[in-house]
């Protein structure tokens, strides 16, 4: 599985990176993390609101920090 963490590196962007880690650890599933920070490369992917989490290349969550309990259900349904 892979994820990306979209956005600046902002405060919310780390948070989400946090949950999603913790997310994935508590499930038990084999993912790469990746940090895209770029502006340009966010806007390409139509990414209109940061930070975002995408799951195999889906974006699942835009513009807010879920709860990790919302991130371990994403994660579940896209596994």
């Amino acid at each position: 599985m892979e994820i990306k963490i979209w956005g600046t590196g902002c405060p919310n962007c780390k948070r989400l990176e946090k949950l999603a880690r913790e997310a994935a650890a508590e499930l038990g599933l084999e993912a790469t993390f990746t940090k895209v920070q770029e502006f340009d490369q966010i806007m390409a992917y139509d990414i209109t609101s940061t930070p975002a989490l995408v799951v195999d290349e889906v974006v699942v969550v835009s513009g807010r920090v879920p709860r990790k309990s919302e991130i371990v259900a994403l994660l579940q349904a896209e596994g």
